[in-house]
């Protein structure tokens, strides 16, 4: 459970810590670190290939399918990896219905025997259209809606998770220039509390070290003078 509990408040952390790392750089208050003009290029090129891919991918169905409710309904038996019932075609509907009122006019008149003929015309037709329908699905269709369910994916995961990452390097960025900022405006207010160096030359360096020795031995005891004896 703490360990759960450290884990989201870790990643809403690192969240925030994007989240205002991406608004300071779009306020112009902090730096980018700009990605590579190849990589880029790519990412735009991908981008780009998954936009039209899409509007393909709905242009093609309105062909194909222009009942936008028979395209909800293949879309839903779809997603429940079910398989959609079959529908009768515009043209194989207008051919049974020729050949229904042929017959019912008679095949023996000349009316009922046009009807008929056309009737099976348009039923060929259907059979044709729905043929075209499986080839483009298979064929085209369903290549482009591979394209977009994975290679498509992957590239957006991997381009969300470099971003996430050069958000977390800026962020880390802006916060050691902030921290150096500090230390200097601090040095310059308090400059008793930060040590100061000296630098010297040799020749002052052994003056210095001489002036501390005879003082040293000024205050310090005189070693070779005999002991006092004790009192009594």
């Amino acid at each position: 459970m703490d360990f759960s509990v450290k884990r989201l408040a870790s990643d809403a952390g690192t969240f925030l810590s994007r989240a205002v790392q991406f608004a300071e750089e779009k306020l112009g208050q902090a730096e980018k670190t700009e990605l590579d003009v190849r990589l880029d290029n790519l990412l735009t090129k991908a981008d780009t290939r998954r936009r039209w891919t899409e509007r393909l991918i709905k242009q093609t169905e309105v062909v194909l399918q222009p009942n936008p409710g028979l395209r909800m309904e293949g879309l839903l038996y779809e997603m429940l990896e079910r398989e959609a019932p079959r529908h009768t075609s515009n043209h194989e509907q207008l051919g049974e219905c020729m050949i229904d009122a042929g017959h019912e006019l008679g095949p023996g008149t000349a009316y009922g025997k046009v009807l008929i003929k056309c009737g099976e015309m348009e039923k060929q037709i259907g059979g044709t259209q729905r043929k075209l329908i499986q080839g483009v699905t298979v064929g085209f269709l369903t290549p482009l809606r591979n394209f977009i369910e994975w290679d498509s994916k992957t590239v957006l995961k991997e381009g969300r998770l470099l971003e996430n990452r050069r958000l977390d390097l800026d962020a880390a960025k802006t916060r050691l220039k902030r921290a150096q900022i500090a230390d200097a405006h601090h040095a310059v207010v308090y400059p008793s509390l930060h040590p100061v160096s000296i630098s010297c030359s040799g020749s002052e360096h052994a003056q210095f070290d001489g002036r501390a020795r005879s003082l040293l031995r000024q205050k310090s005891p005189d070693s070779s003078a005999p002991p006092s004896p004790p009192s009594l």
